[in-house]
């Protein structure tokens, strides 16, 4: 099947929720697009609500608070938010680096691979009774006959911290005074444990290919590779077991994969004209990776990087904006073409609503 560009990033924008805006939770959102940065909280909050037709401020601290989504380290180290239903996919891939087992890391933290499995057991005892911060975990293991070296591991740094997300024994609670906790995770009623790592492999290829379709496989590999770890051969291998169930596409005569179940909702979408302001590091980039240069002019790929607020034309990153008081100043990149002044217009209003302020845009070209 061939496809163009346009129809492509025209059902991708759909499925993330974009074209149309949906209509789904906070949980909804982040299911469909495997995680989200966040941090900062403003910055995930508000590639949730632009996602959201519905949205209201602290939906998605509320959507933490009921444990509908948790706070996690994920993909490059960094904080994300994941559902509890799916993320142990993600984590499962993370975890199976297996980094406390590295002799290096055994010897840095005077903790043998073998104690491991207890030091896991005791931080989720220790945090039985409720979430507790860094310095409050580190107090109560000072005592410890076994752990008590490790005191100083929580001070401001969480290497040792990343594992124990990875393997689902804890989360990110509720901040307190400022300042980061950390949970239990299986005190999640929606928490969903960590699959067996080939079903979690295949279960975040398939969710990748839905929300960041049609792709490559090196598309899969800076996901999941670079992001998560998950190993090029075992990721290739994952890929080869879902056969039949995925398609070959050629969009303009590059080869490319989709869910074959996806197709008929693929070939059935408009073309769209939408215009979108999201937030800097926004999932569109960041899924494809900010060197698809159908998503990101490669000429741009730095701005991009670098955070800036992202204007979507078509699907093609085509601008940028910052908000100065009540002023969106959109600078439109000259390569992009005219300058769709009457979208833009709409997105800053849908913006003012989302921020409960009036807004209005000036543009700028270059």
């Amino acid at each position: 099947m061939s496809l163009t560009w346009s129809e492509a990033l025209s059902w991708r924008l759909r499925r993330q929720f974009l074209d149309p805006v949906g209509s789904g939770s906070v949980a909804d959102v982040v299911r469909r697009l495997g995680a989200i940065p966040a941090y900062p909280d403003h910055t995930a909050e508000l590639a949730i609500r632009l996602r959201r037709a519905d949205a209201q401020p602290g939906d998605v601290a509320a959507a933490l608070a009921d444990g509908e989504i948790i706070k996690t380290y994920a993909f490059r180290g960094a904080t994300h938010l994941l559902t509890p239903e799916d993320g142990g996919a993600y984590l499962a891939l993370r975890a199976a680096g297996r980094m406390w087992e590295l002799p290096s890391w055994q010897s840095f933290y005077r903790l043998p691979a073998g104690e491991w499995p207890d030091f896991r057991k005791l931080i989720r005892e220790l945090l039985t009774d409720g979430p507790m911060s860094r310095d409050e975990l580190a107090a109560a293991i000072s005592d410890n006959r076994r752990f008590g070296h490790l005191t100083s591991a929580f001070d401001g740094n969480d290497t040792l911290i990343k594992p124990l997300t990875w393997q689902g024994d804890i989360s990110f609670g509720p901040a307190r005074d400022g300042r980061a906790t950390f949970q239990r995770l299986d005190t999640n009623p929606r928490w969903a444990g960590l699959p067996d790592l080939d079903q979690a492999g295949r279960r975040a290829i398939e969710t990748y290919f839905r929300a960041y379709g049609p792709a490559t496989p090196r598309h899969v590999q800076y996901w999941l590779g670079e992001g998560l770890g998950g190993g090029r051969k075992r990721i290739r291998d994952w890929i080869t077991d879902l056969g039949d169930r995925l398609a070959a596409v050629r969009i303009d005569g590059e080869p490319a994969y989709l869910l074959r179940e996806d197709l008929d909702e693929l070939t059935a979408t408009p073309a769209t004209r939408a215009v979108r302001f999201l937030p800097g590091y926004d999932q569109w980039v960041l899924g494809p990776g900010t060197a698809d240069p159908h998503v990101v002019p490669p000429a741009r790929r730095k701005l991009v990087s670098r955070k800036a607020n992202l204007v979507i034309a078509r699907g093609a990153v085509s601008g940028t904006w910052t908000l100065a008081g009540d002023e969106v100043v959109v600078a439109w990149f000259a390569e992009a073409g005219r300058v769709p002044k009457a979208a833009l217009a709409d997105e800053t209003q849908r913006l003012a609503e989302i921020l409960d302020k009036p807004l209005r845009s000036t543009v700028e070209t270059g």
